[in-house]
Parts: C-alpha cells; sequence; structure tokens
C-alpha cells in the first residue's frame, strides 16, 4: 500500500482596500463584480431603474492583490484598488486581514493566503475606468454591500470598516 505524500504548503499574501463616501442615503464602498452568467454582462434589457444591473447576477468582492517586487502592502493595496475599481484613492487606515486556505489537488499543493485590507477614501477616477480583471464594479449603500459580498470574511472586514468609518465622520 503506498503512501500518499503530504501536500505542499505554499503562503500568499495580498492587499487590498474598503473603499468609501458619504452619499444621499449615507455611507455607500465600492464592490467589484464578476459575472455569474453570460446574460448578465453588459445587456441594456437587464438593467434595473438606476441604470445598474442587478447584483445578483454577479459575484462581489473587494479589490485586492498581489504585491509587485519591491512594493509595500500600503502601495499594493493603493494600485491594485486603482486598478480593479478605476479610481485614485488615498489610504485612511489599517483593517484588519483575513487568512484563508485553497488547494491545487491536481499537484498537491495547499496554499494560505493572508489579505490585508485598508479603508480608503476616492479623490479622483472613475468606477467606468476599471481594468478587465471584473465585469462591473459599482457603489453600493453599506447595509447593501454587507448583504452582497460573496464572502463571509470580506463581510467581516466590511463590518470592521463600518466602526472605523462610524467613529470617524458618525454614525452612518
Amino acid at each position: 500500500m503506498g503512501r500518499r505524500s503530504k501536500p505542499r504548503v505554499v503562503s500568499l499574501v495580498s492587499a487590498g482596500g474598503v473603499v468609501y463616501r458619504r452619499g444621499d442615503e449615507g455611507i455607500e464602498t465600492v464592490l467589484c463584480g464578476r459575472s455569474l452568467s453570460s446574460t448578465a454582462s453588459g445587456e441594456e434589457e437587464w438593467l434595473d431603474r438606476e441604470g445598474r444591473l442587478p447584483p445578483e447576477y454577479f459575484r462581489w468582492s473587494l479589490a485586492k492583490g498581489t504585491p509587485d517586487h519591491g512594493e509595500t502592502l500600503e502601495e499594493t493595496a493603493l494600485r491594485e484598488v486603482r486598478e480593479e475599481t478605476g479610481l485614485e484613492v488615498e489610504l485612511e487606515a489599517p483593517i484588519s486581514s483575513i487568512t484563508y486556505w485553497f488547494a491545487d489537488q491536481g499537484n498537491s499543493v495547499k496554499y494560505r493566503k493572508t489579505v490585508h485590507f485598508y479603508l480608503m477614501v476616492p479623490v479622483g477616477g472613475d468606477t467606468g475606468l476599471h481594468d478587465p480583471e471584473f465585469d462591473v464594479v459599482q457603489w453600493f449603500s453599506f447595509d447593501e454591500a454587507l448583504d452582497t459580498l460573496a464572502y463571509p470574511n470580506e463581510a467581516g472586514v466590511l463590518r470592521q470598516a463600518g466602526e472605523l468609518i462610524s467613529r470617524q465622520i458618525g454614525d452612518r
């Protein structure tokens, strides 16, 4: 009977951000969406009253990505948020980090990924300028964003961001 080899563990690091602004209805945050179906991508007949594609057609997440050689986590977060959302942003404060595991079973590798998140405010740009990694980038009310995020660990980061925002500018 042959022994199975223990999977190799690889550690990865990324950085990203929660971008927020004060809107007419309170605090808003930006999310990045990947289409769940080919029928949702950009077809005008699917637009809702606000001219947005309905959130249920997408898997929504926070902007994040991998550092380029020599970048700090803060530099990575700023670059990735700019590329993935189209927004020019400034850092306000660190939020927290999340760690999760995933596997490449074909190559017997387990990955342990840690993502560091920062609170950010927009200072320019436009969500229409986002890179092609995401199909759509939209602003959501804070509560709608919490309900819309696909990953519970990212919703936890957003809740922590909400606590920081509340301390900085008052209740949302």
